[in-house]
């Protein structure tokens, strides 16, 4: 019978929640729901110096605003709780002494002189990498090296140590990755990582094999920076015995630079001017503030889209997807090798696609609260118009009044670009019968404002293409924008002719004849 799929996203709360952390949540959640499975968080908080406060709050909310649901966590409970691993600390030492006792493990005693004396002496003896392992340990205070009694009565008079993994000097560990294939690699490249800390707190590599054995997770999907750990966790699986529920691997390509060079940083985004963390975040101990996604105004289903396609495609053409769509559509296997680079431009473009995929009244609802804030009132139905006007024009929800404006508020200046080479005494003739011919349409719209304005151009001889960027002008104060008949009915009969004689009588200046 085939085991349920189980992967957990398993961050630790030691400050904002990195774009590529929500990437690797999205890839798990979407496995989970593409096979019926289950979606875990589990806070790995063992390392409880780099604990900072509001930062597992912050894990929440992100994931909350991206859409991603999880079937246990430590907010919802599920069967396997608890869910946070500084809760679950009572359970890891009897695994530690089951490696001890069964001869992959041992305790250490050295101090932290006598560990910076032994990187020194390898130093000095050119090795590359200093390594506390299967040569070095023989010459370590161990109960490898120790009377087998005086390692009883350290451990019995409570004297700081450590338990180790003992890692066997001459082993190919093979591992086959999801997204790799399979990758090998010598045990004489591992050290004797530390499993339990002197403080009774596991480090990351037992807390880790333990819960998602616990846990029965079924996949690891993780950052690419895991793989050197790896071979470690295949040799704590087989050590304990649970190899042949060992989960299966798949480590995510890193997210690059814009410019390919290396992993994307919050130093990146910084200088380059985009976040690189879901929600904006406030440092605690410096009240440092960085940028976030939500608050650029970027929308969740637009960001998430974006994010699944930094790593993965679905071997179409097709690029805009729901959630449930990426669900149907995912497999761990589309994803690639190499790293992605990072390209904003690409999440402006999502966020604008589905911007305008919205129905203009949702559209209007952006914009009403923008008006509110500037204490303009406006119909519904009025906002629900400049909505759907300006919705090709805009790529973030804050833009609508950004470039709109105009639909409420009169010009007060004018380009004076525009005024100098478009503003003469011959569009200022026309715009004169225009605005007094005006009054008389019995029927105010886009399309008999064009027809009047048509009429009245024959009559000066002129064509339409010499006058329009001066309306525009004196309408708008913009030199560009969406079709001007429609802005004029949208604006009203009335604050159309104010603004035109407004126009008239600022840029006199420019009124000379050609």
């Amino acid at each position: 019978m085939e085991r349920e799929v189980r992967v957990r996203f398993a961050p630790s709360p030691t400050g904002p929640l990195h774009i590529g952390g929500v990437r690797t949540a999205l890839y798990n959640y979407l496995l989970a729901r593409k096979t019926g499975g289950k979606m875990i968080l589990r806070i790995e908080d063992t390392d409880q110096n780099r604990f900072v406060p509001g930062a597992e709050d912050y894990i929440r909310e992100s994931l909350e605003w991206c859409g991603i649901e999880l079937d246990e966590s430590p907010w919802n409970g599920g069967p396997y709780a608890p869910y946070r691993q500084s809760e679950r600390k009572p359970m890891y030492m009897q695994y530690a002494l089951q490696l001890v006792n069964d001869g992959h493990a041992y305790y250490a005693f050295d101090t932290a002189e006598e560990l910076e004396a032994m990187r020194e002496r390898l130093k000095a003896a050119k090795v590359a990498t200093p390594q506390y392992n299967a040569i070095t340990r023989a010459t370590m205070r161990n109960s490898l090296t120790m009377p087998e009694d005086e390692v009883k009565k350290l451990l019995e008079s409570g004297a700081p140590y450590v338990i180790r993994l003992k890692v066997p000097r001459k082993e190919e560990i093979r591992l086959k990755d999801l997204i790799r294939g399979w990758v090998m690699v010598h045990s004489s490249s591992i050290d004797d990582k530390v499993l339990m800390k002197s403080d009774g707190m596991p480090t990351y590599h037992l807390a880790n094999i333990v819960d998602d054995h616990l846990m029965k997770i079924t996949h690891v999907i993780r950052g690419e920076e895991w793989l050197p750990s790896a071979p470690l966790h295949v040799l704590l699986y087989r050590y304990l015995g649970w190899e042949d529920t060992m989960p299966e691997f798949a480590h995510l390509p890193l997210l690059l630079k814009p410019d390919g060079n290396g992993k994307l940083s919050k130093r990146d985004g910084d200088k380059l001017g985009f976040p690189v963390f879901p929600l904006r975040w406030q440092d605690p101990f410096t009240g440092e503030i960085s940028s976030g996604y939500r608050e650029a105004g970027y929308l969740p289903d637009a960001f998430v889209n974006f994010l699944a396609f930094l790593g993965w495609n679905p071997g179409t053409q097709q690029e805009i997807f729901s959630m449930e769509e990426l669900a149907n559509e995912f497999t761990v296997e589309r994803i690639g090798k190499s790293g992605t680079r990072f390209d904003i431009q690409k999440a402006r473009w999502f966020n604008e696609q589905y911007l305008r995929a919205k129905p203009d009244a949702e559209l209007a609802g952006f914009l009403l609260k923008a008006l509110e804030e500037h204490n303009i009132s406006c119909t519904p139905e009025k906002a629900e118009k400049v909505a759907g006007l300006m919705k090709e024009r805009v790529s973030f929800p804050q833009d609508f009044w950004k470039e709109a404006a105009y639909f409420f508020v009169a010009p007060e200046e004018y380009s004076e670009k525009v005024a100098s080479k478009k503003w003469n005494a011959q569009s200022v003739a026309v715009f004169e019968d225009f605005k007094n011919e005006l009054p008389s349409l019995a029927d105010f719209n886009a399309d008999t404002v064009k027809e009047l304005l048509t009429t009245i151009l024959e009559r000066h001889g002129m064509k339409i293409g010499q006058v329009m960027q001066a309306l525009r002008l004196a309408v708008t104060g913009a030199e560009a924008g969406p079709d001007l008949m429609q802005i004029i009915e949208i604006i009203g009969r009335e604050e159309t002719i104010n603004r035109i004689e407004t126009a008239i009588a600022k840029l006199s200046q420019y009124t000379t004849a050609e």
